[in-house]
């Protein structure tokens, strides 16, 4: 099932600013957090030489700059989060698709490689690979897509023929050709497969009561209502 969403509830969905989700994931761990903070310090310095260079008539800037330069530690999650939600609010059309799990299975991925020197002195490349959850979602039309994600423990229970729902983006107006889609989210278990978390998941989850109440709606719909009258004595 896809049933096309107007602009408006789109960008609701998928908000403009970096949600605290979407913070959070960009925070990243210790050591992303220690690569912010010493592009800070490094910017700082910077704008302190240049400053020196320009002279005492750019002092006002110079301040501007490096409360800014020495914050990027802080700002950085909100920018490169919101740089991710324009690029795909740029796309014109979009959709609540739902269908089925497929199929669901785990992979070790490449996440990395690092040179180490052994103790005979060789150099020696390591590979870092992480195990990731894959699951295959498609619908009655033959779409088919895969997203893999890190492995949580929530996601015990998914098992193929389990409804999935999530949003779809397209750039044409009848969502023939789907460019993106987003976060899988399961109800039965309401769990969410993601890596990113794209979507305002609130929001979506009451589209999702809402469409659903619906087809039952038309599926099952309602007795019609007897009233008993009494009939007058003659």
């Amino acid at each position: 099932m896809l049933i096309p969403i107007t602009r408006q509830k789109f960008e609701q969905i998928i908000p403009l600013i970096a949600t605290s989700p979407q913070y959070a994931y960009y925070w990243g761990k210790f050591p992303e957090f220690l690569k912010r903070l010493l592009i800070s310090l490094v910017a700082v310095v910077v704008v302190l030489l240049v400053g020196l260079l320009l002279g005492s008539g750019f002092n006002p800037l110079r301040l501007l700059l490096g409360i800014g330069a020495g914050l990027y530690w802080f700002w950085g999650p909100v920018y490169w989060a919101s740089m991710r939600n324009i690029k795909i609010r740029r796309y014109q059309y979009s959709g609540f698709w739902r269908g089925r799990v497929l199929d669901v299975f785990v992979t070790e991925e490449l996440t990395g490689t690092e040179e180490n020197v052994n103790n005979r002195g060789e150099l020696v490349i390591v590979e870092n690979r992480e195990r990731r959850l894959n699951v295959e979602v498609g619908d009655e039309t033959g779409f088919t897509t895969l997203l893999q994600v890190p492995i949580r423990r929530t996601h015990k229970g998914i098992v193929p023929g389990q409804m999935a729902e999530m949003l779809v983006m397209s750039s044409q107006p009848d969502l023939g050709r789907i460019a993106q889609t987003s976060d899988i989210y399961i109800p039965r278990l309401n769990i969410w497969v993601s890596d990113y978390p794209y979507l305002q998941r609130d929001i979506f989850a009451q589209v999702s009561r809402q469409l659903r109440d619906a087809d039952e709606e038309e599926t099952y719909p309602a007795a019609p209502r007897i009233v008993k009258t009494k009939r007058r004595r003659r």
